[in-house]
């Protein structure tokens, strides 16, 4: 079963987010900006498939955690959701670090594609 870590500071994103991976049978963690997502990844020696993380945030923002991951946890598949425009062009030269970005607002069925894609994209040993 994938173990998924989803980082939102919207509430209800996190849980609609949570939900809909659920369906799929993942193992979901959530944190509220990116130091927690980071401070969980850190304590559980990053044993996640994916790290699915907004990029706009306090305290520590998804560009932030994700360079953190690519640092630290190098094998941890990153997908990335936004809902500006010029936090899309930001992760952009992510490429080599984040798998997507997905735009908000999104459909349940889109987030669950771009999870499954991702997760298939994993860097095998």
């Amino acid at each position: 079963m994938p173990r998924v870590l989803i980082a939102d500071d919207e509430e209800s994103m996190r849980l609609l987010v949570a939900r809909a991976i659920a369906m799929d049978g993942h193992d979901i963690v959530t944190a509220e900006d990116g130091a927690e997502a980071l401070e969980i990844l850190t304590r559980e020696e990053g044993a996640f498939d994916l790290l699915l993380t907004d990029i706009k945030m306090p305290v520590m923002d998804g560009i932030a955690l994700a360079l953190a991951v690519a640092r630290d946890f190098p094998r941890l598949t990153v997908l990335m959701m936004t809902g500006f425009a010029d936090q899309r062009e930001r992760a952009s030269g992510l490429d080599a670090i984040v798998y997507d970005v997905v735009t908000k607002p999104f459909a349940v069925a889109d987030i669950r594609t771009a999870v499954a894609d991702a997760l298939a994209s994993r860097k095998m040993d």
